[in-house]
């Protein structure tokens, strides 16, 4: 017998087309499951190496071993005579068609699934009232179906540190990236929180450059071990996912910020971008303040009092190091306003130390847009001089108009004017670009309540706590707009999901529609208990609601002895609405520099890039 023969004979043929099919399925399964599951890359690649890597043994434990009623035994123990070799080539046989058929099937299945991206709840401004599940890119593509050359998407990096507390590194590392990127006017860069929305996704980069509506993307990983830090940075092309650029840096802290710079320059070289100026340059600093101002950074993000409080903490410590970086300055003053908007330091405190770190920021660089807008936003909240917030505003905006922070805070500032459709325009601008951003989506959300467009802003509303459910503020939010679109019930039901002391805020309000005007009272008792000095503008909105004038009167005059920051919204909301024919009002508004008059001499005009001016 040949030695072919012999082959077939013990079915080592068979065996062979068997594995080839078995493994054809499990390749196919595995494809499938890799389109569903957050599993890596390279597993497809891992599993197909591995099954090519057992081929010869399974071949050659199919010559030495044959089948028999007995179970497996050596060939060369089997008599001839009493082999099933043949029965055994008949079941394998079945056994290949029977795998033939669930391939195909498999395949066929897969076929049908349609390709996904992940999703997010985003809600429609241009219709009233509704709302729904659609790809964050259609939001991006306002401006163009194509994602243009000169776009990229910076991905937070991958902390590949042994410590995981280190990830405040990495994703810090990829925003200074991201800032850096975003100083080039002729690069469009995708927000930070659209990028860092897909964290942890893993998604194809072919999904990232449809989901960011961007041509590149940018990624890497971060390994840090004391004071050296090796970072693998690789410049992809979205469409084709080919690596333009690749790099690895493995240095000191040192040399952090030259790295930055490195990459920066690569990513415009690489894309072939003119410069009409020069090359942006990373702020240095101490490598130890650096790390603490990503800390705080990272901290902050939280939106947490207890976040908002240790970013605080870290950012002091940075500036204990370097008192001149302007970073830290700038994020030191943003902390401080969001404690004395929220009631975690005093107004008056809170107020005087943001102005002091901002005012400093600005002899350092005297064209840091944060800088402006944070003094924009202290004149406007604490000094009621609305004029030099316009000014503020109008030069952060001019200087950095791509920053989603500063378009936010003039937004807020046209709401503050009683500038509503400029607000929206602005808020939708923003969106438009960074379409998972949960502060604007709320944002919009309060201007279309402030206009009476409840159902624009419930939905608004829910996006924002669909991107962000921990947020505090937003569940009391969302149940006032619902108490004012004439549903206390769900109204009720909304503020009892909020986390934070803001409920105190508005259940006066909702158990008072209901009837239940103890439990109203109860209620703004301990308000008034907890945060007399802190809340009088909410105090007074809510007995003004309730249509008690002294007593609403009264405490707005406190609002104003506390230079409350919600002052600067009363133009506009409508817990107000029943002082208007009281002969007090408009006394009072011009007492605040805040009536129809006096709000149409403030000059705030901004053009935005694409977009008409407001």
């Amino acid at each position: 017998m040949s030695f072919f023969e012999e082959l077939k004979r013990r079915n080592v043929v068979k065996v062979a087309v068997l594995y080839a099919v078995a493994s054809w399925l499990v390749l196919q399964v595995v494809d499938v499951l890799s389109s569903l599951l957050p599993v890596p890359e390279w597993t497809g690649s891992l599993v197909f190496v591995l099954l090519v890597a057992s081929f010869l043994p399974v071949l050659i434990f199919s010559w030495v071993y044959e089948l028999t009623p007995e179970g497996l035994k050596r060939e060369r123990e089997v008599d001839r005579s009493q082999s099933v070799t043949h029965e055994t080539g008949r079941k394998i046989n079945a056994l290949i068609v029977a795998l033939l058929v669930l391939t195909i099937a498999v395949v066929a299945v897969d076929r049908l699934i349609p390709e996904t991206q992940p999703e997010v709840e985003i809600a429609d401004a241009n219709v009233a009232g509704q709302s729904g599940t659609i790809d964050p890119s259609a939001a991006v593509s306002v401006e163009s179906l194509l994602a243009p050359d000169n776009s990229v998407a910076v991905l937070p990096f991958v902390n590949m540190s042994s410590d995981a507390e280190q990830e405040y590194f990495s994703d810090g590392l990829s925003e200074e990236l991201l800032n850096l990127l975003a100083r080039v006017p002729e690069l469009r860069v995708a927000a930070r929180t659209s990028s860092f929305s897909l964290k942890g996704q893993n998604l194809q980069i072919s999904q990232v450059g449809d989901i960011l509506n961007v041509a590149h993307v940018l990624e890497g990983s971060v390994r840090k071990s004391g004071d050296r830090v090796r970072i693998t940075v690789q410049l992809i092309h979205a469409e084709d996912g080919y690596h333009m650029w690749s790099e690895i840096y493995d240095r000191t802290l040192e040399d952090i910020f030259a790295i930055q710079d490195e990459i920066a320059n690569e990513v415009v070289a690489q894309l072939k971008i003119e410069l009409l100026g020069g090359a942006p340059k990373v702020e240095e600093t101490d490598p130890e303040a650096y790390t603490l101002v990503l800390q705080a950074r990272h901290a902050d993000y939280l939106g947490t009092a207890e976040g908002r409080q240790q970013a605080v903490a870290l950012y002091q410590q940075a500036l204990s190091i370097d008192p001149d970086y302007a970073a830290a300055l700038t994020g030191l003053a943003r902390a401080y306003i969001s404690q004395a908007g929220r009631a975690g330091r005093p107004v008056d405190e809170g107020s005087i130390l943001a102005r002091e770190a901002a005012t400093k920021a600005l002899l350092v660089d005297p064209d840091n847009a944060a800088a402006h807008a944070a003094l924009g936003r202290i004149a406007d909240y604490y000094d009621g001089d609305l004029a030099a917030a316009a000014r503020h505003m109008e030069r952060a905006l001019a200087l950095d108009p791509g920053d989603p922070e500063i378009r936010r805070s003039a937004a807020n500032f046209a709401m503050s004017l009683g500038r509503l459709n400029e607000a929206i325009e602005l808020l939708n601008y923003a969106i438009a670009r960074d379409p998972v951003n949960s502060k604007a989506h709320q944002n919009l959300a309060l201007a279309y309540m402030l206009t009476g467009q409840m159902d624009r802003a419930i939905a608004s509303f829910r996006t924002a706590l669909a991107l962000r459910p921990s947020t505090e503020v937003l569940h009391g939010q969302m149940g006032r707009a619902l108490l004012l679109k004439g549903e206390p019930e769900a109204a009720l039901a909304a503020i009892q999901q909020e986390p934070s002391d803001w409920k105190l805020f508005e259940l006066p309000l909702v158990y008072y529609t209901l009837g239940r005007v103890d439990e109203s009272d109860a209620v703004l008792a301990e308000l008034i208990k907890k945060y007399e000095k802190e809340a009088a503008f909410n105090i007074a909105a809510i007995y003004a609601y309730r249509s008690q004038r002294d007593e609403a009167f009264n405490w707005l005059n406190r609002a104003v002895m506390e230079k409350d920051t919600g002052l600067s919204e009363i133009v506009c909301d409508p817990l107000f609405s029943s002082l208007h024919d009281d002969a007090r009002w408009q006394s009072f508004l011009e007492r605040i520099g805040r009536s129809p008059s006096q709000l149409e001499t403030i000059e705030f005009n901004v053009t935005l890039p694409g977009s008409r001016n407001p």
